[in-house]
């Protein structure tokens, strides 16, 4: 391919509003445009990375006999109201009504429309298992679209979906699908960690993350340098060591003028905030719910809300506070509440704390659960830290930054429950169907790699996904010594079912070098000032490293340098 013939916008500037190195670096390299906040087009050279990323998971889906389709982007609402999505996901969803008021969304994902599409099909269990993907655009309305393709509003997804008759194909699809991720992000080269993730609105039951660790990542994973857990942030566990006990002392109300935060208290009445406890009010599908903590810790909201299998949850408000719990912000605490009381496993050993007193400028010494108050239940609601063990005690947790490119859940019959999607046993008896789902973030793993294997000098592709395999440069177009050999270097090359980019470009030698680091093909070969010796320079994207060679051997160099050195 002649580059002045292909689309290639470079720019020197880093744009001022991309923070992401892989958002710069794909707006400088010419491989993305953004059309509005949170959408971009895919310029030729990021549509051919797409498209090589799209055949290696094409690959890796026939291996385990999943099925390619494609269906509507476009769907009726009634089908996400159904499955109770609709409300859970809210501003989210694109809406839209047709001329005949028909109201219909962007869909965001496809397990409703894949559990419609088969429904009184696979009536009977020797259908089963089965499993159906696609690769398609999806639409999320981001309040904060952001670092380019990493968080946008429309974005590309490869989606699959299992449907089974057992719990033994269900996971035999699960542990399927996830092996093929594994050699899916294997073959793009990225560094990448399977971790314990929470299904969230997809529901179901278990669910793995695929998360790229980057500086730029917005989850939190969790994990022990022997390898042996990984968890995200909102799913993480650690051991709880329970605190010495202490003789019970007499309840004692304490005046706390203003003082309302836990570091304040902790201040104010000379306690750690390890003696405190930290009192949250909660509403869980309009129920109000107080969940108790120790005051060192944060409560997490997806513990939480799975412990309660509740759709909605979110923190009360003030006048929520007042009118449902009977209390005050600021100084809301356990005593004498009528709502239902969780409270974390660090909680359960405390003795003699300081709590709220549900009065303006008040707390209470020395309060014990079953004396004081009492708690409905005891489980763990916390944001486990940095140090602390992991639940078997043989190590310490870490933290570190990443991106989610890949989500494997097992839905159950969530969403064949609520659209009615069944099938006869093999005793003749009607069940619904088991489902699994699965996605990759494509345009999400586009910017994984970057970020991982950019540098200073531009993007970096290993050799499944690169656009083309090698960039030919002959330094000076004017000298038809130096063009005729790249062009027959090129073509040995293209023999050997490499692909070629040659830069024919009017350009100075030094611009050239510059946007070939910043496109970053894996190898490249400069047809210099040597030419008249037969001679050519071979260079290594990733490692710099660099050979001369004679026309003859060109071609296999770049080959066995392609097979060996590039990753």
């Amino acid at each position: 391919m002649k580059q002045s013939k292909l689309f290639i916008p470079t720019t020197k500037e880093i744009p001022a509003d991309a923070e992401a190195l892989s958002h710069q670096m794909m707006l400088r390299a010419g491989y993305i445009k953004q059309i509005s906040a949170g959408t971009y087009a895919y310029l030729p050279l990021a549509w051919k990375v797409v498209q090589n990323i799209q055949n290696v998971i094409r690959e890796e889906m026939e291996k385990i006999d999943a099925v390619e389709m494609m269906v509507p982007a476009v769907i009726p609402s009634d089908l996400w109201k159904k499955s109770g999505r609709y409300n859970t996901y809210g501003d989210t969803l694109f809406k839209l009504n047709d001329r005949h008021n028909r109201e219909f969304i962007l869909g965001p994902t496809h397990e409703e429309t894949m559990t419609y599409i088969v429904k009184d099909l696979l009536n009977s269990y020797k259908k089963l298992p089965i499993t159906l993907y696609q690769l398609q655009d999806k639409f999320r309305d981001e309040d904060r679209p952001r670092y380019g393709l990493l968080r946008g509003r429309e974005f590309l997804m490869k989606d699959a979906y299992t449907f089974a008759s057992s719990n033994e194909q269900l996971d035999q699809s699960f542990n399927d699908m996830e092996q093929a991720y594994r050699n899916i992000f294997d073959r793009c080269g990225l560094n990448y960690q399977v971790i314990l993730g929470d299904a969230g609105a997809m529901g179901g039951s278990d669910s793995k993350e695929f998360s790229a660790p980057a500086e730029i990542g917005e989850d939190t994973i969790v994990y022990s340098k022997n390898g042996e857990y990984a968890a995200n942030i909102e799913m993480a566990t650690s051991k709880f060591i329970d605190n010495s006990f202490e003789d019970i002392k007499e309840l004692k109300e304490v005046a706390t003028p203003n003082i309302k935060t836990i570091s304040e208290v902790s201040n104010y009445l000379g306690y750690p905030e390890t003696k405190l406890i930290k009192s949250m009010a909660f509403i869980a599908d309009e129920e109000p719910i107080m969940v108790l903590i120790r005051g060192d810790y944060e409560v997490n909201d997806v513990k939480l809300k799975n412990y309660l299998d509740a759709d909605n949850l979110r923190e009360a408000t003030e006048e929520e506070i007042v009118s449902k719990f009977n209390s005050v912000p600021g100084f809301i605490g356990p005593i004498g509440t009528k709502v239902r009381i969780l409270a974390d496993l660090t909680v359960e050993s405390m003795n003699n704390s300081v709590v709220g007193a549900n009065k303006i400028d008040a707390h209470y010494e020395n309060a014990n659960v079953n004396r004081d108050f009492s708690v409905s239940s005891f489980s763990d609601f916390r944001i486990v830290k940095a140090g602390e063990l992991t639940e078997d005690g043989k190590n310490k947790l870490e933290f570190t930054k990443g991106i989610e490119i890949g989500h494997i859940f097992k839905l159950g019959t969530k969403y064949s429950d609520s659209l009615n999607a069944k099938f006869l046993d093999e005793n003749g008896r009607q069940q619904s169907l088991l489902m699994g789902c699965f996605g990759i973030g494509i345009s999400r793993l586009l910017s994984a790699i970057c970020e991982q294997s950019a540098d200073k000098n531009g993007l970096v592709w290993n050799k499944e996904i690169t656009p083309y395999d090698v960039h030919v440069i002959p330094v000076n177009t004017k000298d038809d010594t130096q063009v005729k050999l790249a062009e027959q270097v090129s073509t040995a090359i293209e023999n050997l079912k490499m692909s070629v980019l040659i830069d024919d470009r009017k350009e100075r030698a030094g611009v050239k070098f510059a946007e070939s680091d910043l496109i970053g093909l894996p190898i490249r070969v400069t047809v210099g000032k040597k030419a008249s010796e037969g001679i050519v320079e071979i260079k290594v994207r990733a490692t710099g490293d660099t050979y001369e060679v004679n026309k003859e051997e060109a071609a296999k160099k770049v080959q066995e340098l392609f097979l060996n050195d590039v990753k």
